[in-house]
């Protein structure tokens, strides 16, 4: 990749900085100089340490865990450079918190992610870049424009690599909510759909009623945006493997997996949960989890949208 104009500046919270220099080093930039801190009672003490008058600025920042303390480094980092007198100010949120609170799912309840689209908007944020969204209506929430990338091409790849029998490869929706974003990729995959039909008692705990399409000696791929406890993924693998699977494979742009997430999937039938670096690692993930890097993908989305270029086109 070229090198991008110089008024281009990247800056990063501490969410995820090694995911803000992968993307630098696609741009042959360095990591914009901030001093992002906290004071002794948790405030959030941010200073940016170069000029940025005029400058089209870039904030990496996933509203991961701890997410209300990545999510306010992103808001204070926003006005800073606000006060800084940035030419423009682009949120680029990998992995966009609270975007599960994106409807009334029952009475007198929040709808969260409208609340945190508020908050960058009116915190400065010019244009907001993110991967993969739980729900796409989540961009309507924003009066600023939204560039909706997807990881789907990295996962693609990976599997093509692999060289599976393409006859016997079938990509599952782990629930009717996510059968648009598994059919987008069992296209790609040119591959056949599953359906699963699910539901769920309590939050972080599912129960399988049903298995739409054809499992028996297939080769599955379980296709969602987000794995957290993964007790969704491996109830989910334990049914297909009841019902016949030959091998299973899952796939998550964002790997939360929080609590004992990492246990669960190394005790179940899955042979690999294939991630993305949407979200910090931190930890060991054992032997079946794998990550792959989306850098290239929101660099390139960076800089065409800094030189005015199409972003839709990167996915064609």
């Amino acid at each position: 990749m070229k090198t991008v104009n110089g008024d281009l500046k990247v800056f990063a919270g501490n969410s995820n900085v090694k995911l803000a220099k992968d993307i630098c080093a696609h741009l042959g930039l360095e990591l914009g100089a901030a001093r992002v801190e906290h004071f002794a009672d948790g405030e959030v003490d941010v200073q940016i340490l170069e000029s940025v008058r005029g400058h089209d600025c870039y904030i990496v920042q996933s509203t991961c865990t701890p997410v209300n303390e990545n999510l306010m480094e992103l808001l204070v980092m926003i006005d800073a450079l606000k006060r800084a007198s940035a030419g423009k100010i682009n949120a680029v949120v990998p992995y966009f918190g609270y975007a599960r609170a994106d409807r009334k799912a029952a009475p007198r309840v929040p709808i969260t992610a409208k609340l945190v689209s508020n908050l960058l908007t009116v915190a400065g944020a010019e244009r907001l870049l993110n991967i993969d969204l739980h729900a796409g209506q989540i961009q309507g929430f924003f009066d600023i424009p939204v560039d909706h990338l997807h990881a789907r091409s990295v996962f693609v790849d990976y599997f093509k690599k692999m060289n599976l029998p393409k006859d016997e490869i079938v990509v599952v929706s782990p629930d009717v909510g996510g059968v648009e974003r598994a059919r987008r990729f069992a296209a790609r995959m040119d591959a056949g759909l599953v359906i699963i039909d699910k539901r769920r008692p309590k939050a972080n705990e599912a129960v399988v009623y049903n298995i739409i399409g054809d499992i028996a000696d297939k080769t599955a791929i379980i296709f969602d945006d987000i794995v957290d406890t993964a007790g969704t993924l491996t109830v989910v693998a334990a049914k297909l493997k009841e019902k016949g699977a030959k091998r299973i494979f899952a796939v998550a742009t964002h790997g939360i997996l929080s609590r004992n997430a990492v246990d669960k999937i190394n005790n179940s039938p899955i042979e690999k949960l294939v991630i993305t670096d949407t979200l910090p690692a931190g930890r060991n993930l054992g032997p079946k989890v794998e990550v792959l890097s989306v850098s290239y993908i929101l660099a390139e989305a960076m800089k065409r949208n800094h030189d005015g270029q199409s972003i839709s086109e990167m996915f064609k």
